[in-house]
């Protein structure tokens, strides 16, 4: 999934229930549910070589300025007072994506990330069809807007 997508699900979950120790959670679990639907992402193309890691890089952090410009708007404008808890809800929802970016983008992979990298591995349905891919996401962008 893109960004936009992990990170607003994060901020939602955390603005529904915001005690830690429930949107936490929530928010790790929803990244690999998201990821277990068939989408595309920036990195889509990179273990076979049809994408370049540095376009990916900085396909990626469009992904991420749009992300934060987001949960800004939706969640933070007019409010005279940081919602830590609608940031760090999505801070959470990229943190499988923030482990494996040194892989992805370095090729380097600590060991102690291995087991976690490939966890997130069994959940990831990519797929090089766009419109497939980023329709899921529209629709999750759409529902939390209309929901938030």
């Amino acid at each position: 999934m893109l960004s936009i997508s992990h990170t607003l699900t994060g901020a939602f979950i955390a603005s529904k229930l915001p005690h830690p120790a429930l949107y936490i959670p929530l928010t790790l679990a929803s990244h690999y549910f998201e990821d277990w639907v068939p989408h595309w992402d920036v990195g889509t193309g990179l273990s076979n070589g049809k994408r370049k890691r540095k376009t990916a890089f900085l396909l990626e952090i469009v992904d991420l300025a749009i992300s934060l410009a987001a949960i800004y708007y939706f969640w933070q404008s007019g409010q005279n007072e940081i919602q830590y808890h609608i940031w760090i809800g999505a801070f959470v929802g990229l943190v499988p994506d923030f482990l494996e970016a040194p892989r992805n983008f370095l090729k380097w992979e600590p060991w102690f990330l291995k087991p976690l990298n490939n966890f997130h591995h069994l959940f990831h349905n990519s797929t090089t069809n766009m419109v497939l891919g980023l329709t899921p996401q529209f629709i999750t962008v759409g529902l939390i807007w209309l929901l938030k």
